[in-house]
């Protein structure tokens, strides 16, 4: 208890994570649909890592955002899900103040690092159909190596912030978060201070990591599709629809469910269903982006292939 009376969550030394507790008969449904989700999504990401590394082929700036894509993805979902299904088993649902910390960072860090990566390789479908005589200029790998650590910087510098501000506010009161995972505003429903300050923070960097970011990918494909338009060889728009297609499909994914997080009402029911939003691109959506990203891909059926000695 502090000198004000009031008493500091972080005292406790944990939180408890309430997650799905109100659909109880629901928890074992989730534990066993998440579990193969949060599978799918190694093995999907590993694979497009793996079979990146070893094909020279596949050598490419397209490739190589795909398995930072990958790896980004590995890293999202486990900063938070293997702590969901340890949580839907246990009855206490319990996280460390440390661990909630640590959550909080990297969800954050990877988060953002995302909104990022997908304008890199946005701009990167942008220069091979729009540039492609350049193409090899704009997109040297020293400059891809540039924008990658860019990406990454840009995540966890953002992250920082957040994450410092939000533990420095007085978490006062119960430490119970309506979440199944530790996130800002969650966190913040627990302080009995006023937290204006925090949400300006957090609005205006959501507007910088996320609607410049939905921007900036919305005027390259506006540009690509200019170009498509103007293309008369068959094969060539079946490659552009192909590659471009794909990347499209995973922006969708990615950056619909954000937004409906961040304009839906501050309503309890709003709160349920965020947490269902909050579900889909943190474990449905990882485990898609490698199917999507494969299927039908000829690049990636072939250097399966030559790995497996076929050509």
């Amino acid at each position: 208890m502090d000198d004000d009376g009031k008493i500091n969550t972080s005292s406790k030394g944990y939180f408890i994570l309430l997650g799905f507790s109100n659909w109880p008969h629901l928890e074992v449904v989730l534990f066993v649909v998440i579990l193969i989700f949060y599978l799918m999504t190694l093995i999907g990401n590993l694979f497009i890592i793996i079979l990146s590394y070893l094909d020279s082929h596949l050598h490419t700036p397209m490739y190589f955002f795909l398995s930072n894509l990958s790896f980004l993805d590995l890293c999202y979902t486990t900063s938070s899900i293997p702590q969901l299904l340890v949580n839907l088993w246990d009855p206490e649902k319990t996280i460390s103040y440390a661990g909630c910390m640590v959550q909080l960072y990297f969800a954050l860090a990877l988060g953002t690092t995302e909104c990022v990566l997908l304008v890199v390789m946005s701009y990167d479908r942008y220069a091979a159909v729009c540039r492609p005589l350049h193409y090899t200029v704009l997109m040297h790998p020293r400059f891809c190596r540039l924008l990658a650590v860019a990406s990454w910087l840009s995540g966890f510098i953002n992250s920082a912030l957040h994450s410092s501000f939000t533990f420095l506010v007085p978490l006062c009161g119960h430490h119970r978060v309506d979440h199944f995972f530790c996130e800002v505003p969650a966190l913040l429903q627990l302080s009995c201070v006023d937290t204006h300050a925090n949400e300006l923070t957090l609005l205006v960097t959501s507007s910088v990591f996320v609607l410049i970011p939905l921007i900036l990918i919305l005027t390259s494909y506006g540009a690509i599709a200019r170009a498509v338009l103007r293309m008369q060889s068959i094969t060539g728009l079946q490659k552009v629809f192909g590659t471009c297609g794909a990347h499209l499909m995973v922006v969708s994914l990615f950056f619909i469910p954000v937004l409906c997080i961040y304009l839906q009402p501050p309503s309890g029911n709003s709160q349920d269903r965020g947490k269902f939003i909050a579900l889909f691109y943190t474990v449905v959506t990882p485990s898609l982006n490698p199917l999507i990203y494969t299927l039908r891909n000829k690049d990636v059926r072939g250097a399966v292939k030559r790995l497996m000695g076929r050509d």
